[in-house]
């Protein structure tokens, strides 16, 4: 074991990637053990029902309100530091969460991401050891990382408790090897993920933005129907989705594993930390005791409520199948007209589904892209990586599976 003391934030040499088709790079490629990959990816043979009993007791039960959307949770909550965080790109819960687990030695470590040197929004794999490192991993990054790749240091270094802070194709393919890596405990906080891209395409998607891309020191896509952006002269933005330049971005801008993700609610963590249902504030899915734990570390630093509801996603969902359907394998077209798009932005956070609704609609909408862009681009893939609870999603719209697809 390595004795030599480490700084509080470390990201350790590391192995080169195993090129494989629909990847992420979640980092087990780049580990002394690449043939996990065979029963660890996310894009080969999910199997949600026994991965989900493992780590929660229970796979998640479709007569329980909502858990056929966002998988198994104990409770799920609307929640914000009373005192937010700042730079965290909301007010900090995972931030303070991995703080909190260092403060209270509960972890030797926390494997989360932080900003590579030269470049904000590139990830950059870390090793924290000390509360204030935690600091460091606070914001968005866009791209991907190899974080596991940090879990054969983090054994070097003789930690048996750590915390990994991941996206879902990252806690599926941790969950799917936990018990081969031989540490005493591993804690998940996971956040949701959805169309991730390269750090080189995000950088071409702000410069659509902004005259200088390079004062964006922020940027969130909310559920009020807007993106938010932030500016190094303190200045700040909103720009309904709407009115986004969607149609400038190259169709594959959105790599085909983000547009085929099955899991977008992170089912395999502890405790799910996100903003869908959140109504601007942070949402939050307790998924089993250690997240019931993770949640205690806050104590009353944080401000808890019931989310709420509203709106109808149907047609919303609906509308969006219909453009799917018409892209050409690509980003959807937009079926808006550009001199109805001011107004329809206006009325869609007044009319538009809102909380958990919105939360919903976001689920159903990536189930549709999973489905047609698989069987358009991965045809032979359907059978093998698409869970029913999928498939339930996507029922009331009319898709079904064809044959051969189940």
């Amino acid at each position: 074991m390595d004795q030599s003391p480490l700084p509080p934030v470390w990201t350790p040499p590391i192995g080169d990637a195993v090129k494989r088709d629909l990847c992420t790079d979640c980092g087990i490629s780049r580990m002394a053990t690449p043939g996990w990959c065979g029963h660890a990816c996310q894009f080969l043979k999910p199997d949600y029902p026994a991965m989900e009993t493992a780590v929660h007791g229970r796979a998640r039960d479709p007569a329980k309100a909502d858990e056929q959307f966002f998988g198994p949770f104990r409770k799920m909550l609307r929640a914000a530091l009373k005192a937010p965080r700042p730079g965290a790109q909301w007010t900090g819960i995972v931030t303070r969460i991995g703080e909190r687990l260092l403060e209270t030695g509960a972890v030797d470590a926390v494997l989360a991401m932080a900003a590579d040197p030269a470049d904000r929004w590139r990830p950059r794999p870390v090793l924290v050891t000390r509360p204030e490192g935690m600091a460091q991993c606070r914001g968005m990054r866009m791209g991907y990382a190899p974080l596991l790749a940090l879990l054969e240091p983090a054994a070097a270094q003789g930690f048996k408790r750590i915390a990994v802070v991941g996206i879902p194709c990252q806690v599926h393919a941790l969950r799917a090897i936990e018990q081969e890596l031989g540490f005493d405990k591993i804690y998940v906080v996971g956040t949701p993920c959805s169309d991730n891209t390269t750090t080189e395409n995000f950088h071409g998607f702000l410069s659509l933005l902004a005259d200088d891309p390079s004062t964006i020191t922020y940027l969130e896509f909310r559920a009020d129907y807007h993106v938010e952006l932030r500016f190094s002269d303190g200045s700040e933005k909103r720009i309904p989705f709407l009115l986004l330049p969607l149609s400038k971005l190259p169709g594959d801008f959105f790599p085909l594993t983000c547009r085929t993700c099955v899991d977008y609610t992170n089912a395999l963590a502890d405790i799910t930390v996100g903003y869908m249902g959140g109504e601007g504030e942070q949402w939050l899915l307790v998924r089993n005791e250690r997240g019931e734990e993770l949640l205690s570390l806050l104590g009353d630093e944080v401000r808890l409520a019931a989310p709420g509801t509203g709106g109808n996603r149907k047609a919303p969902v609906k509308g969006f199948l219909k453009n799917t359907e018409r892209a050409a394998g690509g980003l959807p077209v937009r079926g808006t007209p550009d001199f109805l798009r001011p107004l329809v932005a206006w009325l869609m956070p007044k009319i538009g589904p809102r909380g958990l609704e919105f939360a919903r609609a976001r689920l159903e909408m990536k189930a549709i892209e999973t489905i047609l862009h698989l069987r358009r681009q991965r045809p032979k893939r359907l059978r093998h990586m698409v869970p029913q609870h999928v498939w339930d999603l996507v029922a009331p719209y009319g898709l079904t599976p064809g044959e051969g697809e189940r």
